[in-house]
């Protein structure tokens, strides 16, 4: 039987799929940590090549190049910041947006891998990367005790959506690494999903935009 790739787009330069919760986005280390998504993606389109990733835990879009060339004008549309990413979460507690009509607010904390844990990342005023998290309240079903957001990582750092929110104090519902026992039985699942995605072509540079429905 074939394993299941929900694609979303295929062309002769990349693909994108919607990652379920639950599946590697690369190869882990072990055998049982070999099937991932691009792995599926290889089997299938032999010259996929991987340009970023999400943690297993998270949902939604995932961008591969498909040839070395797509892959690096890819890669340098994310290191250029010409890819703009959004996700939704929920976050445990009540947080209120202080900013009229649903602004965006912003937590600039740096953050840093806790080499002694990891794959933990950690908030480190000294050593930490610089790294930017935009939000505001979402639309949609929120568990009790909990809050939806929208959210925008301007950086991109290792867990940076779930140790931002950690740190002021409202971590996604369901993380295994940053919530609390509690929180984390409160939901079968991270509740964090990435929704859209927009990123010009690899060859033609045409803008284009993805969307991938939150299954929470």
């Amino acid at each position: 039987m074939t394993p299941v790739l929900n694609l979303l787009h295929a062309d002769d330069a990349m693909l994108v799929f919607d990652k379920p919760a639950g599946l590697l986005a690369v190869p882990g280390r072990g055998e049982d940590k070999q099937d991932c998504l691009s792995t599926r993606a290889q089997a299938a389109w032999p010259d996929a090549l991987v340009v970023h990733r999400l943690d297993m835990a998270t949902s939604g879009l995932v961008v591969m190049a498909r040839g070395i060339e797509a892959q690096r004008a890819l890669s340098r549309s994310f290191e250029r910041r010409q890819v703009h990413k959004r996700y939704v979460a929920v976050v445990a507690g009540t947080l209120p947006n202080p900013q009229p009509d649903n602004g965006w607010n912003t937590i600039d904390l740096p953050l840093l891998v806790d080499w002694l844990n990891r794959p933990r990342s950690i908030v480190h005023p000294e050593l930490g990367k610089p790294s930017l998290t935009r939000w505001r309240l979402g639309d949609g079903p929120t568990p009790a005790g909990g809050t939806r957001l929208d959210l925008e990582p301007v950086t991109g750092r290792s867990h940076q959506l779930r140790v931002h929110l950690q740190a002021i104090g409202h971590p996604i519902l369901g993380d295994p690494l940053y919530a609390t026992p509690t929180q984390q039985a409160l939901v079968p699942r991270l509740l964090l999903h990435a929704l859209t995605l927009e990123i010009p072509h690899p060859v033609t540079g045409e803008p284009l935009r993805f969307a991938a429905p939150c299954p929470f």
